[in-house]
């Protein structure tokens, strides 16, 4: 499965929108400060997943979240998950 991910940085609430065929290792990568882009605003907590059988379907959608579009249309989906405190 390809999967396309949302964390939510805990200490500055800040989202990051990926990619990825295994997620326990992918957000363990973004926590143990091995992906440079979220390195600096650890630790990270997973508040969004969608698994696709294609590739391309998954690639597609990350590129949209990726968008200002996609952000809105994600914190308009997330926005209960937003007012929560997750630390």
């Amino acid at each position: 499965m390809f999967n396309v991910y949302v964390l939510r940085s805990i200490p500055y609430g800040q989202l990051y929108v990926g990619y990825t065929t295994d997620m326990r290792q992918r957000l363990e990568a973004h926590n143990k400060g091995n992906v440079t882009s979220t390195k600096g605003k650890r630790p990270w907590k997973l508040i969004f997943a969608e698994s696709y059988i294609s590739k391309d379907d998954a690639l597609r959608r990350e590129k949209y979240l990726k968008t200002t579009q996609g952000k809105i249309a994600l914190k308009h989906m997330l926005r209960e998950t937003m007012k929560l405190s997750i630390a």
